[in-house]
């Protein structure tokens, strides 16, 4: 591992300011695309840490293990994952064997994993140091001054000496610091999206594939063929859902997240874990999984105002990848996602400059592509949406149109075309076909929620209903699938939908609105 900090390795090619996955792989595609090429990596922890992120999705697992070339290593260190299953309830819902499921019948056809992102997080930083990067650990920035076309300078201190080092290029994945994003006023909170997160690690849940569970609930435990227990399961109520994430070693992740506009989270009965607990509890699911379960009192967090976005991705000298650029929701698992087309994107625009590339036409566009991208994608899945993700017979449809589009309309091109497809981040287009089916049945649906709400008309399916899929895969035959979707929402508007035509959000809202919310807390968590 290189360490150099002597006089003569003050400049670099690049400086990349964050050592974990979204830096660290950027770092390695550098390096494998320009050989020679110096990079400095500074890394403010001296062990890098567990982080929301565990999941992965298609299109990330592909990055991971096609483009980073990790598959060997994710399959001896890391958990394979069995998809996404959801759980609902309504007030006559008892056990786990009442609420009604919505997932996949079989094992699933594309790869993806559960990751432990403290030991991931490392490896992909080791590799890239054996691929030749130099890494400082642990330091703090403080300071970054940008020169358009020139030299980008970063000051830094590690123990009590300040050093101050150069390079044409700065990548900045510095996570939800966003330190260049926050520095020149380009970081934007989303108030369209006001949610809340709260999480931690736990040890003893309930095996959702075990004999207790299957013995006390035969007919429940024997309705799919494939396991529970390794899929991102999402225990939902209204306005809010949890994930529960299967960690190498027996531990699990376990984490809510909330509408501020629409869920009042518990401020009193103690600390931040005690009140997750206390709110989980409410489930009935949650009650059958974390009955004997505890808590890490010393890895709990709690984050306010979870979406934003930086208005600038790029510039001749800089450019933000991962959480640095943005972050949308944690439903879903799209951060790694996102952390795949940011960094192959990032590091392909500083190869087109160093091969003498004008960055005066490249960079505005990049500029273009990630903010229609960015806008579009949460436009199309994430607006709204938890108005209705409680509902199982709205988020059933929802989400097999989610995932039927997602396969077609986004993780087959990586796949078909290869890494370089990696290039174009989903709708950066802007508003083609799978945009615009996307966010008007997601619109659709948070609007026939809405007067569900108002007329006390919720979780009528949430109760012994049971939505088992198939799965997708990726060929283009497969698309008639959507075919049938499409009619199911027909008839959903024709039988109930017909009764908010024309109406706006504040006709049929019954969420308790606040004011609009503060700025998000700059500390990426708190216990």
């Amino acid at each position: 591992m290189n360490t150099s900090t002597s006089e003569a390795g003050t400049l670099f090619d690049v400086i990349v300011m964050g050592g974990a996955l979204s830096g660290a792989a950027t770092a390695t595609l550098l390096l494998r695309h320009n050989p020679g090429i110096r990079v400095l990596i500074l890394e403010k922890n001296e062990k890098l840490g567990r982080r929301v992120g565990e999941a992965t999705v298609e299109v990330s697992a592909y990055f991971m293990g096609k483009v980073l070339g990790l598959t060997q290593y994710l399959n001896e260190n890391h958990i394979c994952k069995q998809g996404l299953r959801f759980w609902f309830a309504n007030k006559d819902t008892a056990s786990i064997a009442e609420a009604s499921e919505l997932g996949s019948k079989y094992q699933v056809k594309l790869p993806s994993y559960q990751l432990d992102r403290s030991t991931f997080d490392e490896e992909v930083l080791r590799r890239a140091c054996a691929a030749g990067a130099t890494l400082l650990r642990p330091v703090t920035i403080s300071s970054v001054q940008l020169e358009n076309g020139g030299l980008q300078t970063v000051t830094y201190k590690q123990g009590d000496a300040t050093h101050t080092v150069k390079a044409r290029w700065i990548v900045d994945a510095s996570g939800v610091a966003a330190l260049i994003a926050r520095k020149n006023g380009w970081w934007k909170s989303n108030f369209e999206h006001p949610t809340t997160a709260a999480w931690s690690r736990w040890k003893g849940v309930r095996d959702w594939d075990g004999r207790e569970l299957a013995e006390k609930y035969p007919e429940w435990s024997g309705a799919l063929y494939c396991v529970r227990g390794t899929a991102t399961n999402h225990v939902i109520g209204d306005g809010w859902w949890s994930w529960w994430i299967p960690l190498k070693g027996g531990d699990m992740s376990v984490g809510v997240v909330f509408d501020q506009r629409v869920v009042d989270f518990p401020q009193d009965g103690g600390k931040v874990a005690e009140r997750l607990k206390t709110f989980l509890m409410k489930h009935p699911v949650a009650r059958d999984l974390l009955e004997n379960a505890q808590f890490d009192e010393s890895d709990v967090h709690w984050r306010k105002n979870l979406a934003y976005y930086s208005t600038t991705f790029a510039g001749d000298g800089f450019v933000l990848v991962g959480d640095a650029a943005a972050f949308m929701d944690p439903f879903y698992s799209p951060g790694m996602d996102w952390i795949s087309y940011t960094t192959s994107s990032a590091a392909n625009l500083i190869t087109q400059q160093r091969k003498g590339a004008s960055m005066g036409e490249i960079v505005p566009q990049y500029n273009h592509t990630f903010s229609t991208s960015h806008r579009c994608w949460f436009r199309a899945l994430y607006k709204d949406k938890y108005e209705y993700m409680g509902e199982f017979d709205l988020m059933d449809l929802a989400y097999r149109l989610d995932l039927g589009l997602y396969y077609w309309g986004v993780a087959r091109h990586p796949f078909e075309q290869g890494d370089k497809a990696l290039y174009v981040p989903p709708f950066a287009t802007g508003e083609g076909f799978v945009y615009k089916i996307m966010s008007t049945y997601n619109r659709r649906f948070a609007q026939i929620a809405r007067r569900r709400r108002r007329d006390k008309e919720l979780g009528k399916t949430n109760r012994n209903n049971r939505s088992l899929i198939k799965g997708f895969k990726i060929h283009r035959n497969d698309a008639i699938k959507l075919f049938g979707m499409l009619a199911e929402w027909a008839l959903l508007e024709l039988r109930e939908g017909w009764r908010s035509w024309g109406e706006t959000a504040a006709d049929v809202t019954a969420s308790h609105l606040p004011e609009k919310p503060k700025a998000a807390e700059p500390a990426a968590a708190m216990a």
